[in-house]
């Protein structure tokens, strides 16, 4: 009896080990997990069975690196990373020819991709990299080189995710992106929580989470370094047939930036509305939280709330003069950019802004070596700004020369020269302050030539 019972303990022991019928282990289909080889055909023939069979989950097992080159996500598939599993890009740049932003060679190929799918999902404990120093030129004091490109740049972008539906990413560590980490395209319901994305502060074009023409986006309790702008909400041209970006939410993330931690904009071409972000901490950053309006379309009904920050200096190399808040609407440059031709209207050479309107600053507590900056080209492009609640001390930390504000990209000269002031306005209009103190002082001095309401 006592055998019988330790035989049933066996084999129940021997079945829990296997994959259910819906779980496909990738060295199930010949990834080697070594590091060294290219796994993704292996991998790829997972994620196509696993949605051709109705879903399920792909796993990579822990204790395994798999190296791969591109990969097609898939419907109905849950990328699950166990504990101490590495999914690393390919560090070969010929292996990345699908373009991020269709004909748009000039900003980076696609590595993790997926286009026009629904309920996918990425989960588990364990690492996505994106293997980003193979793909730079020489370390600088404060960035790594660009390797030269004409119109085409080989630099991968981690994840994207083109017309999505009911999309899912949670729990994982994503790292080291070359390009634009997560990067999602006319989605709608997404959920992004409890994620680590820790990317290279020295990593031009390393953005964090890319809100891009998409609706009912939810980010919450995630931790996120990146060189460029850690969450930014924009509208690309490459994408306009998607439409409004709409009905976002972010609460409760901690976020360190190069440039701008929270950003809206600058490609703008659609209207981008009903934002809230709620409940976060912003520290060592260039910017805080920026709206940088640089294209027709419009910006509307933005909430920021309870937000805490700090602020400091960085070189020209990255945007921002350590604006805590940073409201703008200017023209975009012209310029001779890689991508340029692709920044206007098709035909135009000249750009223009759209207007911004109805922005909340709510319970604002900031530290930084320079004030907030509202601006815009003409009076009447930025109105009903509120700043309620905020505290604000000015606080010099770093040996960069300061008194100077951001407006680039822009049309003109890029920089303001005024002098370091609690709140420095531009042409600005229906701007309502309440509660607002500098180091203690109660409505400190302002610089403004518009019409500004103190309560």
């Amino acid at each position: 009896m006592k055998h019988i019972f330790l035989n049933i303990l066996f084999s129940i022991g021997t079945l829990s080990a296997v994959a259910s019928p819906n779980e496909y282990v990738v060295t199930d289909f010949g990834a080697t997990g070594d590091g060294k080889t290219d796994d993704a055909a292996a991998v790829q023939k997972a994620i196509d069975l696993c949605s051709a069979n109705g879903g399920g989950s792909v796993i990579f097992p822990s204790g395994k690196t798999f190296m791969c080159g591109p990969l097609k996500m898939a419907s109905y598939v849950d990328i699950h990373m166990q504990p101490n599993s590495t999914l690393i890009a390919n560090p070969d740049e010929s292996v990345y020819t699908v373009s991020a932003f269709k004909d748009n060679r000039g900003e980076g190929m696609m590595w993790l991709y997926g286009e026009h799918i629904k309920n996918f999902s990425i989960s588990g404990t364990g690492r996505i990299d994106g293997n980003a120093v193979a793909f730079m030129g020489a370390e600088l004091d404060d960035s790594f080189e660009l390797k030269p490109v004409t119109d085409f740049d080989p630099r991968p972008h981690v994840l994207t995710i083109i017309d999505g539906e009911k999309i899912n990413i949670s729990d994982v560590t994503i790292s080291n992106s070359a390009y634009w980490t997560v990067h999602l395209v006319g989605c709608t319901d997404v959920a992004i929580s409890d994620i680590s994305l820790l990317n290279n502060l020295k990593v031009r074009n390393g953005d964090g989470i890319d809100i891009d023409h998409s609706r009912k986006v939810r980010i919450s309790n995630c931790y996120i370094e990146s060189g460029d702008d850690c969450i930014c909400l924009k509208n690309r041209r490459e994408y306009e047939e998607y439409g409004p970006c709409e009905d976002i939410v972010v609460s409760n993330c901690i976020m360190t930036s190069r440039s701008c931690a929270v950003k809206i904009g600058s490609e703008n071409m659609d209207s981008i509305s009903r934002v809230l972000f709620n409940n976060c901490i912003i520290t060592a950053s260039n910017r805080g939280i920026g709206i940088q309006n640089r294209d027709e379309g419009t910006v509307s009904e933005v909430t920021f709330s309870n937000i805490t920050l700090d602020c400091h200096l960085f070189s020209d190399v990255w945007w921002g003069k350590a604006e805590p808040i940073y409201v703008t609407s200017y023209p975009r440059a012209r310029g001779n950019h890689k991508d340029a031709g692709w920044r206007f209207p098709k035909g135009a050479t000249q750009g223009k802004c759209g207007e911004v309107s109805d922005i909340r600053f709510i319970n604002i507590n900031a530290v930084s070596e320079n004030g907030i900056f509202i601006g815009c080209e003409t009076p009447g492009k930025i109105s009903r700004v509120t700043l309620d609640n905020i505290d604000l001390r000015l606080n010099k930390t770093t040996g960069y020369p300061g008194g100077v504000f951001d407006r680039r990209p822009c049309e003109g000269e890029g920089f303001v020269s005024a002098g370091v002031f609690g709140l420095y306005l531009e042409n600005v209009d229906d701007v309502t302050v309440r509660d607002f103190n500098v180091d203690g002082t109660l409505h400190p001095a302002f610089i403004s030539d518009s019409n500004l309401e103190l309560k």
